[in-house]
């Protein structure tokens, strides 16, 4: 197929109504109007093509200009971190009523479980008395800083599509992630950097794939670019062998020249963001490598977080995740695999396994929050913490007759720590019931959260929305309602 037949089946593949009425009643009023209208969004559209990723300003008022979300793929154990029920300690081993089985399913428990208390010891921290377990005694000196939210609520109990209504807003795949729809609406601060990086530990990718930071239906430089601690930052940036830096910059502008034709002839607004993925990936040979050297750090910083040059780990991603947000990335998103406490294995036990898991998070955690309060950047910087869903106040079905201690995946409560970006210190939200299988006051959404984290940014979540085929998408699809009680 030559040059001009491909481009043919491109411009019919891309035709649309308002296109076909246009080419073939030009010399109608109406068509006259209609051409009129499209040259207005086509104006709009070019000049958002020539840096779509120009930071731009909140619509509304705001406290916070990115986001940090750290994620603990799997489902984190809450009620042997956060949620303390001397009920539950004191009814473990009991048969679970009958009241919290009825009409439920679970993901791998049947018949009748048995109760099972926190074999975590728990205290009240900071100046609010938040409940926190031995399990993770440096979130204790972060307590005074943090809201802990108990009252969390999903709508799916199976990891992916819990992962993907978290960060899409629909548990499937397709769909704008939260990082793209945050650098949609403000685009980035750093022209070298991308708007949204997303960073991964534990050497596994989230259940929800790359979904979770993907960019759907909305233009792909918007998606989120996943950078690594180890090797190369990102993968195919740097100039293949042989190849020099002129000569790359010769080959991005014949490419550049070509895609600028074919974005006349077409009008198809993902050529004018791949000439900027192009030309963006260009001045990132030079300016992650920098960014990414956490060499360049202090002793002290190094030694607070946990982290070690050239090591790929939860603690290099955490300070890397400082070091991002310092430089105007807009939004960093950290996946960290193996919080999956079923029991099936000593890792997964939430004595042991869970203490030697949070030896190697909560510091690094506790350290991110520290530094960037004494940097002014906590301040305007929201900090998430948690999973996308929890775990059952009972023992997981296929595990229950073992040595191993491990629960269930369970949607209808958990927690979820909150930091910095206009968010209250110090205070507890929410509260399920004396057994942990509900929420019993303040019940949170997990549409909510998207509202309220969008909120703080400035965007009322009603309003940032993205129109295809034929209708207005929003991260919070037809939900979600600001949590306006955990806002300072």
């Amino acid at each position: 197929m030559n040059l001009q037949t491909h481009l043919q089946q491109a411009r019919m593949e891309h035709q649309t109504r308002r296109n076909f009425l246009v080419d073939t009643g030009r010399f109608s009023l109406g068509a006259m109007a209609l051409e009129t209208l499209l040259a207005q969004d086509a104006s709009a559209s070019a000049s958002m093509a020539e840096n779509p990723l120009a930071p731009r300003s909140a619509p509304l008022p705001s406290k916070a200009k990115r986001v940090i979300y750290l994620h603990m793929s799997g489902g984190p154990p809450n009620l042997d971190i956060f949620d303390y029920k001397p009920e539950l300690v004191k009814r473990s081993g009991q048969d679970c009523p009958d009241e919290f089985l009825k009409g439920r399913k679970f993901a791998f428990t049947t018949g009748v479980p048995k109760l099972m208390g926190t074999p975590r010891t728990f205290s009240q921290q900071g100046p609010g008395g938040i409940w926190m377990s031995d399990a993770v005694p440096h979130f204790h000196g972060i307590a005074g800083d943090v809201t802990v939210v108990h009252s969390m609520k999903t709508d799916e109990f199976n990891h992916a599509p819990a992962e993907l209504l978290l960060y899409t807003g629909s548990p499937r795949q397709g769909r704008p992630s939260m990082g793209s729809w945050v650098t949609y609406g403000l685009g980035t601060e750093n022209e070298n950097l991308p708007g949204f990086v997303v960073l991964i530990s534990s050497g596994t990718q989230p259940s929800g794939g790359q979904g979770c930071w993907g960019s759907g239906f909305i233009p792909s430089v918007y998606q989120g670019v996943q950078c690594r601690s180890k090797g190369d930052p990102v993968l195919y940036v740097s100039d293949p062998a042989g190849m020099t830096r002129e000569t790359r910059r010769q080959t991005l502008d014949a490419l550049r020249d070509l895609n600028q034709l074919q974005a006349q002839e077409l009008g198809h607004q993902e050529t004018a963001t791949r000439i900027a993925q192009y030309e963006l990936a260009y001045r990132m040979q030079a300016s992650v490598p920098e960014v990414m050297d956490i060499s360049k750090e202090s002793p002290a910083i190094l030694e607070a977080y946990g982290a070690q040059p050239g090591e790929a780990s939860f603690a290099n991603n955490c300070l890397l995740a400082r070091r991002l947000v310092e430089q105007g990335v807009r939004f960093v998103q950290l996946f960290d695999w193996g919080w999956d406490f079923h029991g099936t294995g000593p890792g997964e036990d939430i004595r042991d396994g869970l203490t030697k898991k949070m030896s190697r998070t909560d510091k690094p955690v506790a350290a991110l929050i520290n530094d960037l309060k004494e940097r002014g950047l906590l301040e305007d910087t929201i900090v998430v913490w948690g999973g996308e869903f929890g775990r059952t106040p009972f023992r997981e079905g296929r595990t229950a007759g073992g040595a191993v201690l491990g629960r269930d995946h369970y949607p209808d409560c958990f927690s979820l720590m909150l930091a910095g970006g206009g968010f209250k210190r110090g205070f507890a939200y929410g509260a399920s019931d004396e057994l942990g299988f509900g929420v019993a006051e303040n019940p949170v959404h997990v549409h909510d959260l998207q509202a309220t984290v969008l909120h703080q940014l400035g965007f009322n979540h009603e309003q940032l929305t993205y129109r295809f085929q034929g209708r207005d998408f929003r991260l919070t699809d037809v939900h979600g309602k600001v949590v306006r009680d955990i806002l300072g």
